[in-house]
């Protein structure tokens, strides 16, 4: 039994999470997503938080708003790169931003541990 509480997503999370259902092919052009108010209540989550993440997936060209209607993954116009394919490069996009992130701290690890064995060297030949 787990005695931490879940921890709820945030708005970048959520929108990961519909990015990589629409990747997938989960949500395809014109499907609509799920209703933010039902989709707060299932995740836990404020409204606003999934209405953020909505509005993220919107900026990022894959979904659209309909007034009164809801969220719907974009029909892409004829020769224009399509929802699925854009989520997919999004996402590995961001995976190699993560790697990358990653590399970065470890040579900023590396760097500051050289730096404490040449520092005392240099204090020595100083005196």
């Amino acid at each position: 039994m787990d005695s931490q509480p879940k921890r709820k997503p945030n708005a970048r999370e959520i929108a990961g999470r519909m990015r990589g259902e629409i990747a997938a092919g989960t949500f395809g052009p014109g499907d609509r997503l799920p209703g933010a108010r039902a989709y707060a209540k299932k995740l836990g989550v404020a409204l606003m938080t999934v209405q953020n993440a909505y509005t993220q997936l919107q900026e990022e060209g894959l979904v659209e708003g309909v007034a009164g209607s809801g969220t719907y993954v974009r029909d892409p116009a004829p020769g224009e790169q399509g929802p699925r394919e854009t989520a997919q490069r999004m996402t590995e996009m961001q995976a190699e931003v993560a790697r990358v992130s990653t590399e970065l701290a470890g040579l900023a690890e590396r760097v500051k541990q050289l730096e404490a064995v040449v520092s005392p060297a240099k204090g020595e030949s100083g005196a």
